[in-house]
C-alpha cells in the first residue's frame, strides 16, 4: 500500500531535481519552507517533527535543498514532507505540501478499527497505521 497524502502523492517518488523544481517554485511565490518528518503517516496525524525552522525570506533552493538532504540523511526510515507556507495577510496558511522522501520499505498500509458508542446504536471508525504497533523509530527499518 503506498501513503497518498498531499500533493504529487498519487505520481511516482520525486527526484532531487523534481524536489528542488517544487522547492523554486515556493520560493518564487514568496511562501517560507519548511522540512517535517514523522514515522506515523496517518491521515490523521497532522502533527509532524520540524527539521530546523521554517526558512523565510530565500532567493535559492539550494539552502532548503540542503536541509532537506540532511533531514533525509538523519532519518532513511521515515516521511518527509516539504511545505510551503505563504505569510502574506490575507492568507497565513499552508499552500503546499508534497512527501518528498519516503522509507525504502513496503508500507504495511492501515487497519480500519470500530468502536461501539455508550448508546449501542452508533459506530465510530478511526484508521490505525499498522506501523505504529511497533515503538517509535523502529517503524519503518529495512530487512
Amino acid at each position: 500500500m503506498r501513503i497518498t497524502q498531499g500533493t504529487f502523492s498519487y505520481l511516482p517518488d520525486l527526484t532531487d531535481e523534481e524536489i528542488e523544481a517544487q522547492i523554486r517554485y515556493i520560493i518564487q511565490n514568496g511562501w517560507a519552507v519548511s522540512i517535517e518528518y514523522t514515522d506515523d503517516p496517518s491521515p490523521y496525524n497532522v502533527y509532524w517533527n520540524m527539521w530546523g525552522l521554517p526558512m523565510f525570506d530565500l532567493e535559492d533552493p539550494a539552502p532548503a535543498m540542503y536541509e532537506f538532504k540532511k533531514c533525509r540523511e538523519a532519518f532513511p526510515n521515515h516521511y518527509i514532507r516539504v511545505n510551503g507556507f505563504d505569510p502574506s495577510p490575507m492568507w497565513q496558511a499552508q499552500r503546499a505540501s508534497f512527501i518528498a522522501h519516503r522509507p525504502k520499505v513496503e508500507e504495511p498500509g492501515f487497519r480500519l478499527h470500530r468502536t461501539l458508542w455508550s448508546d449501542g446504536r452508533r459506530l465510530k471508525y478511526t484508521l490505525e497505521a499498522y506501523a505504529t504497533q511497533k515503538p517509535e523509530g523502529q517503524r519503518y527499518r529495512e530487512k
